[in-house]
């Protein structure tokens, strides 16, 4: 198939790599002209500008927009929604709130056109790992998109299939659904990420409980020096923690066993924020989700060794790169 995408970052190149990979055709554009012509290379069209993207694709057009989520993201959905024709589809990949899906959906489909929200976990190893999608929109969209979101989904891969999942959706063990109507996928990779805040602060807080076993405030007997990249190496292996998440930890430990590379300033990219806010709306507690939230506020006050695990982290999956200091 063809595809348009917008935006040729950290994911956004990688998704027209992976696509291309597979026969795909891409036509691309991103404001900086460097990831354009890194991609031409590959065979991707380049596109000028929004206009001469829409131009360069057949109809009915599909685009890709891969931009952070706000106003770039809205005024770019925007400019597309006034140039695009009935029948094409714009898809936003990126983190957008899913009530702005909602919104946008309903603006979009009184001009004819499609609009799926595409909720995308891969971070910077979806090239090669793929893509695990949580998709919003009409079903006669989503499933005319497929062999886009097959291509760019992991596959059954090497995990352990669930037993008993006759007459559920196939698509889930490739690693992508549609989770329902506009704001559906948004929605389900916002709480996505908002549980993801959860894990990343329980596995730093007990890596911080284990490098002060050694405390001098602790009785001599009770001290222990505790070897944390090879705690992290055997979690990896056999334990009921381990995850991508403990990968990442133990990756940054072995190459620098006190992270002194990292301050532990920890941002917070929004997702968090809104999966507190819809707990609130639906009167649900969300005590460790929302611990987590805070945790990150805290960490650009004061630094603990925790904080460093969490950047590590986040620089390991999504390659966030801590703000420099003032």
């Amino acid at each position: 198939m063809q595809l348009g995408v917008i935006g040729l970052g950290r994911m956004g190149g990688n998704i027209v790599r992976r696509l291309m990979r597979k026969r795909h055709a891409c036509v691309v554009y991103d404001r900086d002209p460097a990831p354009g012509k890194a991609l031409a290379a590959d065979g991707a069209v380049v596109a000028a500008d929004l206009a001469d993207l829409v131009k360069k694709l057949d109809k009915p057009r599909a685009v890709w927009v891969m931009l952070p989520a706000g106003k770039i993201t809205e005024a770019t959905v925007a400019q597309l929604g006034q140039m695009m024709e009935p029948g094409d589809t714009i898809i936003d990949g990126g983190n957008s709130n899913w009530k702005d899906d909602v919104r946008r959906a309903a603006a979009l489909k009184e001009k004819g056109l499609h609009y799926l929200d595409v909720g995308t976990s891969g971070g910077v190893w979806g090239l090669e790992r793929g893509y695990c999608m949580m998709i919003g929109g009409d079903k006669a969209t989503v499933d005319r998109l497929d062999p886009i979101f097959s291509t760019l989904a992991p596959g059954i891969g090497e995990v352990e299939r669930t037993p008993n999942r006759g007459g559920h959706d196939p698509r889930a063990e490739q690693g992508y659904i549609h989770a329902g109507p506009s704001g559906a996928g948004h929605f389900v990779k916002m709480v996505h990420n908002g549980i993801e805040y959860g894990m990343m602060q329980a596995l730093a807080e007990g890596f911080d409980i284990m490098r002060n076993a050694g405390s001098a405030n602790l009785p001599e007997a009770h001290r222990f020096d505790l070897a944390l990249p090879d705690i992290a190496e055997v979690w990896r292996r056999g334990s009921v923690v381990s995850s991508w998440l403990l990968d990442l930890t133990a990756s940054a430990l072995a190459s620098d066993g006190k992270l002194d590379a990292y301050s532990g300033y920890v941002e917070d990219s929004g997702e968090g924020r809104w999966t507190i806010e819809a707990a609130i709306d639906e009167a649900v507690p969300a005590d460790v989700l929302s611990a987590a939230l805070y945790a990150r506020f805290r960490s650009r006050q004061e630094h603990t060794f925790a904080e460093k695990v969490l950047s590590a982290m986040r620089m390991g999956f999504g390659g966030h790169v801590e703000p420099k200091k003032p």
